[in-house]
């Protein structure tokens, strides 16, 4: 299996070309200014050259009781599709977070698969539910957005957000996004700076960007678009199933091997969430 490694780009923009990611830095209705004393925080604005773009690092989440649980404690498959964690009403500080899903080669990746969690206000995970966990996938650009509160504080680890990234037919990435100037950044041990956002306040809220480069060169194999049809596809698959790492079902007259243990429901049919399911 590949392994899927990232690296946020903080290098500026020294030359006097124009590259891929600065044409869609353009196309951007409002870009994000760097805050004083702040290295870039976005591939697009990376040195373009000849070689490939750094993956971004690999982020191995402190939270986890054993070492194989990189994504810490509270991951939870079958997150809703949804691009807002939070609506007008709920306690916090408003915040979305933007950017792009890259490959080395400085392409685009669309169809990308984002899948975010974090903890409310307070702190705290919902463990019983789905209370700011959601995924949603990359447009035609490789671009995404997510509407969400800033996460609040608990006991051993800075703020944080996590999210597991992956390009179609490919390997699951998963990381954390930090915020900049914060205290607790210099006593977390997890805190990695290279996964620091772009963030400035923007009235009573904050907006935020990054942009992920994932262990890619060249344009990833496409994959269906996105569905949320409750179809069975005419295979063994069926939502309510509770399925383990190994089992193989058929969907659309294609073979699929679980890749995690989950209780399968109707928006999460095999071709549409290749972080569970794998074509044979």
């Amino acid at each position: 299996m590949d392994t899927e490694n990232i690296h946020h780009q903080n290098t500026g923009d020294e030359s006097g070309g124009i590259s891929r990611k600065t044409l869609l830095k353009a196309a951007l209705v409002a870009p994000i200014p760097l805050l004083v004393g702040q290295a870039p925080a976005l591939a697009r604005d990376a040195r373009r050259t000849d070689g490939l773009l750094d993956p971004t690092p690999f982020c191995d989440d402190g939270d986890d009781p054993t070492v194989a649980q990189t994504e810490g404690p509270y991951f939870k498959p079958n997150s809703p599709r949804r691009t807002s964690l939070a609506g007008p009403g709920t306690p916090g500080v408003p915040l979305t977070v933007s950017g792009y899903v890259f490959g080395r080669s400085c392409r685009p990746i669309a169809n990308a698969l984002l899948d975010f969690w974090q903890a409310d206000t307070n702190g705290a995970y919902d463990n019983s539910g789905f209370g700011f966990r959601g995924h949603q996938f990359s447009d035609a650009q490789g671009a995404f957005e997510l509407t969400t509160i800033v996460p609040g504080l608990y006991p051993g680890r800075t703020r944080h957000i996590h999210v597991k990234v992956q390009a179609p037919n490919r390997p699951v990435l998963t990381t954390q996004l930090y915020f900049p100037n914060e205290p607790r950044n210099n006593t977390d041990m997890i805190f990695d700076p290279s996964l620091v956002m772009t963030v400035r306040t923007v009235g009573s809220g904050r907006e935020a960007t990054f942009d992920f480069v994932l262990d890619i060169v060249g344009t990833p194999s496409p994959s269906p678009t996105p569905t949320t049809s409750p179809t069975n596809g005419g295979g063994t698959w069926q939502a309510g199933t509770d399925y383990k790492a190994g089992d193989q079902v058929t969907y659309g007259g294609v073979t699929y091997r679980c890749l995690q243990g989950h209780t399968a429901y109707a928006g999460w049919e095999p071709p549409n969430v290749p972080a569970l399911w794998r074509r044979v």
